[in-house]
């Protein structure tokens, strides 16, 4: 055996760390193509993964989800600072995180690049979005649904902008190749996870158009061909699908519950677009346990499931403990070893200050959003003679969803308008919905940003070729939303499972609401041009095509099976005015500018009502002083998105008087 002296090893020391450095120098000195640099951002992570000596590793895996292009503090679309929420505030928080656990994987589940004006952004070299994630060391984007709203060859630009790996494993090109990557495999301190993502495959409904040629196929199928293939070479199994925990339209495979109910190798499941706040929901043997109802049997057993709620609000956490086993990393026990939280970024319940916004990522951030912000402020026109809602009447109650209004009016103008240049003739009918219980714009000035308060999303315009009696289903489908009005009634209130976008009011016809009727028999009276529509009558009816692509163009909540379906026309797409200006958004702006010579005042037709609730006056007044002086509070649904959910009575205001 060779023995040294302590003054050779030292030698020897000495002379390997004058190699390792000058190997070092060399290597630090050599120009990088994007790729080689790409691999040492992860190899630097490597090397600060942490290994326990006793063979138990810890993984975090976080989240984000639907941020909704809230990279820097700030709404465009109202031109206001919004602390509620950013990727540069997420990072705060994600580098206290990786500083407690270097072991960790950073995943966002998709609807990135939409909204929070991002459009302004799809030619650029980089989207902020994008630069922002990369900087911040993301290793998934899982594509969502808004992500095709700009069309597949602007989606692919940007994904070929992202440095991590994008998942969207099922959705096809025409020419049969995936456009994403149906899974990857990420490795911290030995172990190995596999990451599957798949987008709800609803978006055929959503972006029809845009997926014209594509193939979209059911995230079931195509999540057994990945665990068939990948199960022998990972450790642990999580799913990453831009999907809700429910399904929707009755689709099996658009929700995380189907996943978590095919596959319980599963561990976990991020999941997303619905903008919920789930925290240790567990799917096991047919039913969904909350943290607070799941056994220990329930967690070993079961698959977790975790929703960072939206814009960047929360950033999700799931932390796994593995043990290493005969040379493998396993879970010794679900129920103590995989645990999840959510960090809210405001008004944290974890933490006693709210997470600051990171000041160097802002730095690169800035020219984007000052870019955003000068956008915003572009003045448009100019609105006179009043506000285009007034006041509501009951504190919390839209007026906007009670009665026609000035705002409504304007849109179901612009989509009139438009829709004769994508039809050649006259629209007969033009339907829109409030996409904001607050949407007005006051008197004064119009900037590019108040169009956000009367059209909040990115909807393109369609029109439908429509009969008499498709016209009345879609009617009596919209008019449901109402609450049925019972004696001693003193409020009108709306269904807390139907959300308040899906109530559509109409234009080009009289109508009215009686809400004593129920469900399905509520539209009476409807007429256009003084004369009764008709089952026969053929009419063009103006729509987004949110609605056309989600309920009117398939058999489902407003047709059903068997029922004979609208045909499309066509779209505002066609119209061809350049990139976003098939945004029904934009066509409201191109309208005040170019039709109304900039200046717009409060104009509205009466031409409809809600009949039928016959109250007591005297009691009404009443029940309306109590409402907006506090003293009677207008409840909203479980999750807050739906207002005013349940009526006011008789006997809440005498009860009051009485006390």
């Amino acid at each position: 055996m060779l023995k040294l002296n302590k003054s050779k090893i030292s030698a020897i020391l000495m002379t390997l760390m004058f190699l390792v450095t000058a190997t070092s120098f060399v290597s630090c000195s050599t120009e990088k193509n994007s790729a080689e640099v790409k691999n040492e951002v992860k190899d630097v992570t490597k090397k600060e993964e942490v290994k326990s000596e006793d063979g138990v590793v810890e993984v975090q895996i976080l989240a984000t989800s639907d941020v909704h292009g809230r990279f820097m503090p700030y709404d465009y679309a109202v031109n206001a600072s919004y602390t509620k929420g950013s990727l540069t505030q997420v990072l705060t928080a994600v580098n206290e995180l990786r500083e407690k656990n270097p072991n960790t994987i950073l995943v966002d589940n998709g609807d990135t690049i939409q909204d929070n004006s991002s459009a302004l952004f799809l030619n650029d070299e980089i989207h902020p979005m994008i630069l922002a994630m990369n900087k911040m060391g993301f290793d998934v984007w899982s594509i969502g649904n808004h992500e095709f709203n700009y069309g597949v060859p602007a989606l692919k630009k940007v994904i070929e902008q992202f440095e991590g790996e994008t998942l969207g494993g099922n959705v096809y090109n025409p020419d049969g190749e995936r456009i994403a990557k149906p899974y990857t495999i990420i490795e911290r301190a030995g172990v190995k996870v596999g990451i599957i993502g798949m987008v709800t495959p609803n978006i055929v409904n959503w972006d029809a158009a845009n997926l014209k040629g594509y193939t979209v196929t059911n995230p079931i199928e195509e999540t057994r061909k990945v665990i068939d293939e990948i199960k022998d070479k990972v450790d642990v199994l999580i799913a990453v699908n831009h999907m809700g925990e429910e399904s929707q339209y009755g689709i099996e495979g658009s929700g995380a519950i189907d996943i978590a109910k095919n596959f319980p190798e599963l561990t976990a499941i991020v999941t997303g677009h619905a903008h919920s706040k789930i925290v240790g929901d567990y799917y096991y043997d047919g039913k969904v346990y909350s943290s607070d109802e799941a056994t220990d049997e329930v967690k070993r057993n079961g698959v977790l499931m975790i929703e960072p709620y939206k814009y960047a609000n929360a950033l999700g956490q799931i932390t796994i403990k593995f043990t290493k086993e005969d040379g493998k990393y396993i879970i010794k026990d679900k129920a103590t070893d995989v645990n999840s939280a959510l960090y809210y970024m405001y008004d944290s319940k974890d933490k006693e200050v709210d997470y600051d916004s990171d000041k160097e990522l802002e730095k690169a951030l800035d020219s984007y959003n000052q870019r955003a912000i000068d956008d915003a402020n572009m003045l448009i026109g100019e609105l006179k003679e009043g506000n285009l809602v007034a006041e509501n009447e009951i504190k919390d109650i839209p007026r906007a969803q009670l009665e026609p209004t000035s705002a409504i009016q304007l849109v179901n103008d612009v989509q009139m308008f438009f829709g004769k240049q994508i039809a050649g003739k006259d629209i007969d009918v033009s339907a829109a919905a409030l996409f904001r219980a607050d949407q007005n714009v006051m008197a004064g000035p119009i900037k590019k940003s108040d169009l956000a308060l009367i059209y909040k999303y990115d909807n393109t315009l369609y029109v439908l070729e429509m009969t008499g009696k498709q016209l009345k289903q879609y009617m009596e489908w919209s008019a449901q939303y109402y609450n049925t009005y019972k004696e001693g009634d003193l409020t009108i209130s709306f269904d807390q499972n139907v959300r308040f976008y899906n109530y559509d009011m109409f234009d080009g016809v009289t109508y009215n609401v009686d809400v004593t009727k129920e469900a399905g028999n509520r539209i009476v009276n409807l007429k256009k041009n003084g004369e009764e529509v008709k089952d026969e009558d053929v009419l063009l009816v103006a729509v987004n095509n949110y609605r056309a692509n989600s309920h009117l163009l398939k058999h489902g909540v407003v047709f059903q099976e068997g029922d004979e379906l609208p045909k499309k026309v066509g779209g505002s797409d066609d119209l061809k005015y350049g990139l976003g200006d098939g945004r029904i958004r934009d066509l409201i702006g191109k309208y005040i500018v170019e039709e109304k010579n900039g200046v717009i005042t409060p104009e509205v037709e009466m031409n409809w009502s809600i009949i039928g609730n016959n109250w007591d006056e005297e009691m009404r007044a009443k029940a309306v002083e109590l409402i907006n002086e506090g003293k009677i509070v207008i409840p909203r649904s479980e999750d807050g998105r739906t207002p005013n959910v349940a009526p006011v009575t008789v006997d809440h205001v005498k009860e009051l008087l009485e006390k």
